[in-house]
């Protein structure tokens, strides 16, 4: 549903202003791969406060809380 959204924007862009258009689909691909990085460090930032806090909470299940 989204995608077609998109593509329905899209369509009312290139119709209202087609050079707006054709510049954002040669940009948005660069921008993608700009984000990938910043992805993978949320990723990887997300595993690390997960371990961080199964470790905090070795304590309580030692104890037997949940």
């Amino acid at each position: 549903m989204a995608f077609l959204l998109i593509i329905a924007a899209f369509a009312i862009l290139f119709a209202i202003s087609w050079p707006i258009a054709l510049f954002l689909m040669i940009l948005v691909p660069f921008l993608w791969i700009l984000s990938i990085p910043f992805r993978i460090a949320g990723i990887v930032l997300e595993a690390v406060l997960a371990v961080i806090r199964q470790i905090l909470l070795i304590p309580a299940r030692i104890l037997g809380f949940r």
